[in-house]
């Protein structure tokens, strides 16, 4: 059988090649990538027989032979040809890290006559928490508190989950509670959060974030560092933006993608520079009293959250 599989979402497309190999018990797996390897060699091991089992798997990553942009046509003519006459013992699985394929090509149309094509794109993170849950019970609420305290990154979702179930295998009912319990509060997913209720002087629930950052085993001098990141990418969007740029255009000044300005523009909306200026020159000198050893970093965090 042959396979393309392509998308955006590298987890998923991990995911259904780790499938594939598992229904091929006991085949050999040999993996090769086009950045770097060289088409003609992979090519003649599909077609070579394997020496100790009778099926063999060959993976052919960052193929971009389907994609609207020119390639090497002789490379891929090697390719096109195989498939015309393929091994049948040989198990072929394409990757292509792209969103779209060219279904006008020859190749694509070729391997959708001789295989299979498989679209691994953006699956919304309620949907794929499901799936990943798909033995277990667990509610909507249960779900929206695991991608709010994790992110919505497929891998470390499935990562998350992954914990939880080995926490939950003799109980297949998931609770608010276990996800609280088991699951790793993702920083950089919360840190607007974080740095609202800092400002707020929401203390006692930033204080309660910042130590379960320290449960994670997170540095405070990292704690500090990301806060400033924030605090920072809040002054300079926010200045930009009054100057009359769009996020698009705030991004390519500044170096960052347009969505760390979006959500910086709208969390900086709700304080005056005055503000977020003086905020970050007391992380400056709070960086510097750590690093001369005049305060302890884990205690230099929580005065700095508690005299807010």
């Amino acid at each position: 059988m042959n396979y393309l599989l392509y998308g955006l979402e590298a987890f998923l497309i991990n995911e259904e090649v780790e499938k594939i190999i598992n229904k091929e018990k006991d085949a050999d797996v040999i993996r090769y990538n086009l950045d770097s390897d060289n088409i003609k060699n992979i090519i003649d091991d599909c077609q070579m027989l394997s020496l100790f089992q009778s099926n063999k798997i060959v993976i052919i990553d960052n193929c971009s032979y389907f994609n609207r942009v020119k390639n090497n046509e002789d490379d891929v003519s090697l390719l096109l040809e195989y498939l015309e006459h393929y091994n049948p013992s040989t198990t072929l699985i394409i990757i292509n890290h792209n969103e779209t394929i060219d279904n006008t090509k020859k190749i694509t149309k070729k391997i959708k006559e001789v295989g299979q094509i498989k679209e691994f794109n953006k699956i919304d993170p309620p949907t794929l928490v499901k799936k990943l849950f798909a033995d277990y019970e667990i509610d909507r609420e249960a779900i929206n508190l695991l991608i709010e305290r994790v992110g919505s990154t497929s891998a470390i979702l499935n990562q998350e989950i992954t914990k939880i179930k080995l926490y939950k295998d003799s109980d297949k009912k998931v609770t608010k509670e276990d996800i609280l319990m088991v699951s790793s509060l993702n920083i950089d997913t919360n840190i607007y959060t974080f740095v609202d209720n800092i400002i707020n002087k929401k203390t006692d629930i930033a204080l309660k974030t910042y130590y379960e950052i320290l449960k994670n085993n997170d540095d405070p001098a990292d704690v500090i560092a990301l806060i400033a990141s924030k605090f920072r990418l809040m002054y300079q969007a926010s200045n930009l933006s009054k100057k009359g740029l769009n996020h698009n255009e705030i991004a390519k000044i500044l170096g960052v993608h347009p969505y760390p300005v979006k959500l910086a523009c709208e969390s900086a909306n709700k304080y005056s520079s005055k503000v977020l200026l003086h905020y970050l020159e007391a992380l400056a000198d709070l960086d510097c009293d750590i690093k001369t050893g005049k305060v302890n970093a884990e205690l230099g965090v929580e005065l700095f959250i508690l005299n807010i």
